[in-house]
């Protein structure tokens, strides 16, 4: 296990950086409740990619890179949702907002993979959302937008999830892996040529306190899951043992939460209060340093990234090698 005292911070006064992504230059991004993306050089200095229109209110969940320096945004809105692209001059336009004409709800992360296909979560289509903390709540869904197929229109492809959360499709290529927060399960789904899933696996399913928030992959098979609440980094090795790497609650605490979500009154309250020594909800991973073997975790309740020494190395995520976007002058 990583000792807390191992853990040190990156960045100051971030606005709830949930998302955190980095690069091979040495950057990191993360979402920013400002409503665009905050930006920290490899040398320690920080801006902020803001939309210039002053009347959009974005309020950023998951983020992604794209090929052009611009950036993706899930907006997560107390009612409304949909991806954005913030430009590198802050030109934002919608990405998705709408499938088949049903505008998206409140939405929480994109992912872009090595095919330049998009993939898109809803955790839940209750407003307010707070209302789908539920273990029989199964309405999140993915959206996907694949320039290839279905002439670029987003679809649903995978729906009836538990509170969907971030998603990842695996090294291979072959599967994306989904994270069901409140039904406390990892899944995959196998990716026809297409993009269709089909033949939804579960890969691992967990237990008291652990809500599985954000995810990524090691080069040994292992995947990495974080928990909010529990502030829990967990390794799930390929045959399927799971390894609490990073710890940081207190039982009464837990044991608050746990009583709420059993009983099905789970709220707000119980994911805005931090009782920890040091993580303050955790929620996102990302891999990175010159040899990816570095950590970095974005939270909920703090204002800045945490960072660790990995005992693992990360597979390099499909944005690795992207500048990312530029500062203008």
């Amino acid at each position: 296990m990583i000792e807390l005292n191992a853990i040190k911070k990156v960045g100051s006064k971030l606005n709830r950086p949930e998302c955190v992504l980095s690069t091979s230059n040495g950057r990191l991004y993360t979402a920013d409740w400002r409503g665009g993306v905050g930006v920290i050089e490899a040398d320690g200095s920080q801006w902020y990619l803001l939309p210039k229109e002053k009347d959009l209110e974005l309020k950023p969940n998951g983020i992604c890179l794209m090929p052009d320096g611009s950036v993706l945004i899930a907006h997560l809105g107390a009612e409304d949702g949909g991806v954005f692209r913030i430009a590198e001059d802050g030109t934002t336009t919608p990405f998705c907002v709408e499938v088949d004409g049903v505008p998206l709800p409140p939405s929480n992360y994109v992912h872009l993979d090595t095919l330049g296909r998009v993939w898109i979560t809803v955790s839940t289509r209750k407003i307010p959302r707070s209302e789908g903390y539920r273990p029989d709540v199964s309405d999140g869904f993915v959206v996907l937008v694949d320039p290839n197929s279905n002439g670029g229109k987003p679809r649903i492809v995978a729906d009836d999830l538990g509170y969907t959360n971030e998603c990842l499709v695996h090294p291979d290529g072959k599967r994306l892996f989904v994270n069901e927060t409140f039904a406390r399960k990892l899944v995959s789904f196998d990716i026809a040529e297409n993009g269709d899933l089909s033949n939804k696996k579960i890969v691992t399913e967990f237990g008291v306190g652990t809500y599985p928030d954000g995810m990524t992959f090691d080069t040994e098979g292992g995947v990495w899951i974080t928990s909010i609440v529990s502030n829990r980094v967990i390794r799930i090795a390929p045959d399927g043992t799971q390894e609490v790497m990073i710890e940081d609650c207190k039982d009464e605490h837990l044991v608050w939460v746990e009583e709420a979500f059993q009983a099905g009154e789970m709220g707000r309250p119980h994911l805005d209060n931090a009782q920890s020594k040091a993580l303050k909800n955790i929620s996102s991973l990302a891999f990175g340093g010159t040899n990816l073997k570095t950590g970095y975790l974005g939270c909920l309740l703090d204002d800045c990234v945490y960072t660790f020494n990995a005992p693992f190395t990360g597979h390099a995520p499909s944005h690795w090698k992207f500048k990312g976007p530029q500062r203008q002058s």
